[in-house]
């Protein structure tokens, strides 16, 4: 192949291959030489389909208009994200073994594109964390520093990408899990709202609507033509929104035809610490958009930042609780501490006390910032933020100590209210990392991690905008303007695409 792979989006390697300039063989073979290089480093991708690829690669009809992405190389997140008949571990050690019975609905669009599946991206177990360290697959690395991790949960997507094996891979976000590691590693990601693309089959409401499936990219426009294909009203989902009438791709660059109104804080919303290259990194942001006409107005968040992470990990309690019935069920043993992280065990273990009540009472919640949100969105068009607090973490750093693990082991012992408290201590510190993302899932909006920061030590940080439900795309023309403006890092200054 002669053209420079890793300077190309995926949009960009598309056309190439209509073009007839490369060949869908040769571009998957790039992808895999590229992975070959840096994986070793990275331990981005946990498993490869590489025969299987080629064949695909081969077989590939181009020029027939049905796949807009025909031959383009992508990998897929190593959770909810299954090719049937092939592994999927979730980053877990219960499910080392797991085959999946089917493609999943996000799978089989992404198939039926043209997208040729690589292979599965390194995720923490079960996604439950920000950084990704499975015991399983162990930690995926940042390609700007090895030393730091590239967040999580779509760690291994993000490091991916931004190494430069694949233009776009695909991730979920169900806390921050797609924006927090584009922040980490100078990627765009868009958590699109509740309901907009597919999720399944068979899992109506994945995290009870916080999480949906996406994808990280480095360009803009492979986001908005991703959106494009995934967008979609499924019959079974549990959670619908209207699609958007336009083509998102064609719109990015639409004249502006009226100011904007943007509310923006730097405040931690759970009240630790904000570092002030992420404080930069937002009044920096705020004053490209004064000097572009906007309107521009500092504004506490109105939803209780404790209050809501209390609900999150009422959520995350019942839903480790109800897994670990349903692998019990299949599998006619009982989970132990010794099966799985102990961040799954100590949610697990306090999800046994949770009623339904309380489960019922924390969602109805959700729904109550929900409301705040709106209201605040009927006088604003962003909700500009830091996406983390701070730039990335070491490899191991918010990783349990042996000493801390001793402690969390006696969860069962402790009551409900001790439960959740501990939960909170336990999660305190990767918090204090990223107390800003969790909200737009809860209350199912759609909202976009934009690289526009460099820290001294070389580390990227994004910047978080919030918008309304079903608005991504003003979100994605804010990011065009964005990735067309100085402002804009991106892969500038990664040393792994010197």
């Amino acid at each position: 192949m002669t053209i420079p792979y890793l300077s190309y989006d995926a949009v960009g390697l598309a056309a190439l291959i209509q073009e007839r300039q490369v060949s869908a063989r040769e571009l998957v073979e790039a992808a895999f030489a590229r992975l070959d290089e840096v994986n070793p480093i990275l331990n981005a991708v946990v498993r490869t389909r590489r025969e299987a690829a080629l064949k695909e690669a081969d077989a590939m009809p181009i020029g027939d208009g049905s796949r807009p992405f025909a031959g383009v190389p992508f990998l897929l997140k190593d959770i909810s994200q299954a090719i049937g008949g092939e592994p999927l571990t979730s980053g877990a050690m219960l499910l080392k073994h797991h085959i999946a019975g089917r493609d999943s609905n996000y799978v089989d669009v992404i198939r039926r594109s043209g997208f040729i599946p690589l292979g599965h991206t390194n995720t923490p177990e079960f996604g439950l964390k920000n950084i990704t360290e499975p015991v399983l697959h162990g930690a995926a690395r940042n390609p700007w520093n090895p030393a730091y991790s590239p967040g999580g949960s779509s760690g291994g997507a993000a490091a991916a990408v931004a190494a430069g094996i694949v233009p776009a891979a695909g991730a979920s976000d169900g806390g921050g899990s797609i924006r927090i590691p584009a922040a980490f590693t100078g990627l765009f990601g868009l958590k699109p709202t509740r309901g907009r693309t597919p999720v399944g089959p068979g899992v109506g409401r994945q995290w009870q609507g916080a999480s949906v499936d996406f994808a990280l990219s480095r360009s803009v426009r492979d986001s908005a033509a991703l959106l494009d294909l995934l967008q979609t009203v499924q019959p079974e989902a549990a959670f619908q929104t209207p699609l958007y009438p336009g083509v998102y791709r064609d719109d990015l660059y639409k004249p502006q035809v009226r100011k904007l109104r943007i509310a923006f804080t730097t405040d931690s919303p759970v009240g630790t610490p904000v570092s002030s290259e992420a404080v930069q990194a937002v009044l920096q942001t705020v004053r490209w958009l004064e000097a572009e006409g906007h309107e521009v107005e500092e504004k506490l968040n109105p939803v209780n930042g404790v209050r809501l992470m209390e609900n999150y990990y009422m959520m995350n309690t019942g839903e480790v609780a109800a897994m670990f019935d349903s692998l019990e069920r299949l599998t006619g043993k009982p989970v132990t501490a010794a099966d799985v992280d102990i961040v799954t065990w100590v949610l697990g273990e306090s999800g046994k006390k949770v009623s339904a009540a309380d489960f019922v009472h924390s969602l109805n919640e959700w729904d109550v910032a929900a409301a705040h949100m709106a209201s605040l969105f009927s006088r604003y068009d962003f909700y500009l933020s830091p996406t983390n607090a701070d730039s990335a973490p070491k490899v191991g750093q918010l990783t349990q100590t042996p000493q801390e693990t001793e402690q969390l082991l006696r969860v069962s012992e402790l009551s409900k209210q001790e439960q959740q408290q501990l939960i909170y201590r336990m999660f305190e510190p990767s918090l204090t990392y990223t107390p800003f993302t969790q909200l737009a899932n809860l209350t199912g909006q759609p909202a976009m991690s934009v690289p526009v920061h460099l820290t001294p030590e070389g580390l990227p940080l994004g910047v978080q905008v919030i918008g309304a439900k079903g608005r991504e795309d003003l979100l994605l023309q804010l990011a065009a303007r964005l990735e067309q403006s100085p402002l804009w890092v991106g892969m500038k200054g990664n040393p792994m695409l010197a």
